[in-house]
């Protein structure tokens, strides 16, 4: 029997809700505003939530990661008074279910709970992310969590993945990651760097040649691709591909057959398609940069992996992760880390991502040789001179200068920039009676906001 959260601050849509969930066998429970739905969530597992955008105290929208980021991550269907394709689509992005209309029969929101609900159960059989913990996948951020659920997606499939980040957000470690836990793992993992590659020679490479296919060619090579075969094949830096040898392996990857340099017969290789890459590849499309039709294929299941800048609660832990793993390596004991310098790697952006850190770890276990307890001094020099810059000027401590909008100095001003955002949302979908209603305000009050935003017509602004 599974638990449902309802959180709407209509009676009458509670109540319908709260008896079909009920005729489908699982228990639901109703929460009337957003904040009642947090702390009922907080204090109760839910396997769904079936969440209402206008609330009294706040838009549904928005508070979906909240949901999603407690455990057991409950599925989160948006249910709505008004159709909105940006709302629709900020719903999916932000990892909602499905998002369905009001006022919708009992028939259109069976299907949805139940396949959620389905959904969920067989989650609960299904290996954990945890599993992959250990290997360098390190972090309890929520950007973390979205990652490693995508990454245990595409390790329990065949289809094409495509990992986006930037430099040093561990692309290659993912990939490995997949490869290690798919069906494929016996088989070899061929890394590509398109990056390193000349273009005169990348075709030989990738597809092999036969004897005297070219000059200097004084022997049969099998390529990369061959090689791959009942395996993965990582072409790291996709975007490098020059447009023609894009349209060469489009074709490879349609029919998994090629021909080598000089070959007079195909050949076969049924390799899972694993690519990666720092550039926007949509942009690339637009600018005739990168094939559409490629794009298309080599995005079947995309996971973004977030710069560390965005998850600075997982820096603590990759620190530590690094430290014991390089101290086991080099056979160096147990080291110890005065506070200043962990308080160092916190204020600290990490443009290199985590990638730099462990260089930075490693720089910093190298300098302190015999010593029992790093400090800062024993951090690279660049590092130690952003932070130095930062203190100087003001900024967080990073090397890099804070520029905080004027309209987010502070909470208060935050929420007036928000307020108006809001109001200007609501009365470009309704009309003011309507709005004032769905507001939940009075409507002096209502009026009131509407003229210190400036959003009343000119022959309103003098009632």
């Amino acid at each position: 029997m599974a638990q449902v959260l309802i959180i709407d601050d209509e009676k009458m849509v509670g109540n319908m809700l709260t008896l079909l969930v009920r005729q489908l066998g699982h228990r639901a429970v109703v929460a009337r505003s957003l904040k009642e739905g947090l702390e009922r969530c907080a204090a109760q597992s839910f396997d769904l939530v079936l969440l209402d955008i206008f609330l009294p105290d706040g838009n549904g929208l928005a508070a979906i990661p909240c949901f999603r980021e407690v455990p057991p991550y409950p599925e989160v269907i948006i249910i709505t008074s008004k159709g909105d394709p940006d709302g629709a689509e900020l719903a999916i992005k932000n990892g909602a279910w499905d998002f369905i209309e009001k006022p919708c029969s009992v028939e259109k929101m069976t299907m949805p709970i139940l396949r959620a609900l389905q959904y969920c159960s067989e989650k609960q059989f299904r290996k954990s992310p945890v599993l992959f913990r250990g290997k360098g996948l390190v972090g309890e951020s929520l950007a973390m969590k979205v990652a490693l659920s995508s990454l245990l997606q595409a390790a329990g499939s065949s289809i094409s993945v495509l990992l986006t980040g930037e430099s040093g957000t561990g692309k290659e470690l993912f990939a490995q990651v997949i490869h290690n836990h798919s069906a494929r793992a016996a088989k070899n993992m061929v890394v590509v760097d398109c990056a390193s590659l000349p273009e005169t020679i990348i075709e030989s490479v990738l597809f092999g040649h036969e004897k005297g296919a070219f000059t200097g060619a004084d022997r049969r090579y099998e390529g990369l691709i061959r090689q791959a075969d009942g395996g993965s094949l990582f072409l790291d830096e996709v975007a490098e591909m020059s447009l023609s040898l894009q349209k060469s392996f489009l074709r490879v990857l349609q029919e998994h057959r090629f021909r080598s340099l000089g070959g007079k017969q195909e050949t076969s290789s049924d390799f899972r398609l694993i690519a990666a890459t720092h550039q926007d590849l949509q942009q690339l499309v637009r600018e005739g940069r990168f094939r559409e039709d490629l794009f298309f294929r080599i995005r079947a299941l995309t996971i973004e992996l977030p710069p560390l800048r965005e998850r600075p609660e997982d820096i603590k832990d990759l620190f530590v992760f690094y430290l014991d793993k390089l101290t086991a390596k080099n056979d160096q004991g147990i080291k110890g880390y005065a506070p200043e310098f962990l308080e160092a790697f916190l204020k600290y952006d990490w443009p290199g991502n985590v990638r730099e850190l462990v260089q930075a770890v490693e720089f910093a276990l190298a300098k302190a040789g015999d010593d029992p307890i790093l400090y800062p001094i024993h951090l690279p020099p660049h590092i130690r001179v952003r932070l130095a810059q930062g203190a100087r000027s003001g900024s967080d401590g990073s090397g890099m200068t804070v520029r905080i909008p004027k309209e987010l100095s502070d909470l208060s001003a935050f929420r007036e920039i928000m307020d108006k955002v809001y109001f200007q949302r609501l009365v470009s979908l309704y009309r003011h009676n309507e709005a004032q209603k769905i507001s939940g305000l009075s409507r002096s009050h209502f009026y009131a906001l509407l003229r210190k935003h400036n959003l009343l017509p000119p022959d309103e602004l003098a009632q």
